[in-house]
């Protein structure tokens, strides 16, 4: 797959790296794109496969800068994210979740806007979602709503952008830095419960979720789908 070039936005740490990671693997070029320059400078030491490119997904001229430097792209992979908006809707902080859809939402249609004249006509677009939008767990209406937002650009876009093909991956709980809010002892408590109510009995490694996503972006009969690999979180009761 040496002739295909994959660009991951957010693809520092978690699912994007190793989806990345994955990617590479296959024979592409991936290009890495992140915010943080001690993560960026860690990938270069961890990963000397992989180019990187330090730019803020929702900042136009900044994503579109790094768009320009790597040429045509093959797939897109948007792994931005973020865990604002989380919270009982009584209490519900609105500025903090308007500053999540900024910083997720509002970065995926920049990234996406600024990518068009670069994908080649095959080419895919591939977003992360989350379980939150799908399920009905106490305390997630926000973040339900933010990722209920980019999963509903989906179908439309596979649509709108053909034979461009446009997919979603809804995770559940995934191992993952973005859980790095709690301490170390709690984060195992909860996973040790959540994974006995899983179908699945137990918690996803970002590279789960990262296979899956690499489907999404090659399979070339796969359009207008949002993927869920959720462990079974969706058929039971999480809240």
């Amino acid at each position: 797959m040496s002739e295909h070039t994959a660009l991951v936005v957010g693809g520092t740490s978690g699912i994007g790296l190793a989806t990345a990671r994955r990617l590479r693997a296959l024979g592409a070029t991936v290009h890495v794109v992140g915010r943080d320059k001690r993560r960026l400078d860690g990938v270069a030491a961890t990963d000397p496969g992989l180019i990187g490119h330090r730019a803020d997904g929702g900042h136009r001229d900044e994503i579109a800068a790094v768009l320009a430097a790597v040429g045509r792209i093959d797939w897109l992979i948007i792994t931005l994210g973020g865990s604002d908006g989380l919270g009982p809707i009584a209490d519900l902080d609105l500025d903090l979740l308007r500053r999540a859809f900024d910083a997720k939402f509002w970065a995926h249609l920049t990234t996406i806007q600024a990518a068009l004249p670069h994908l080649a006509p095959t080419g895919s677009i591939t977003l992360l979602g989350a379980i939150s939008a799908h399920a009905g767990m106490p305390g997630t209406a926000g973040i339900a709503a933010l990722n209920g937002a980019v999963e509903a650009l989906i179908r439309p876009l596979a649509v709108e952008l053909a034979p461009i093909r446009v997919n979603g991956v809804s995770p559940g709980l995934v191992d993952t830095p973005w859980w790095s809010g709690l301490p170390d002892d709690v984060r195992r408590s909860y996973f040790a419960q959540a994974a006995r109510a899983l179908p699945a009995q137990r918690i996803a490694t970002a590279d789960d979720i990262a296979e899956v996503t690499v489907v999404a972006a090659t399979n070339p009969n796969l359009t207008g789908t949002v993927i869920e690999t959720d462990g079974g979180a969706r058929l039971v009761s999480m809240g």
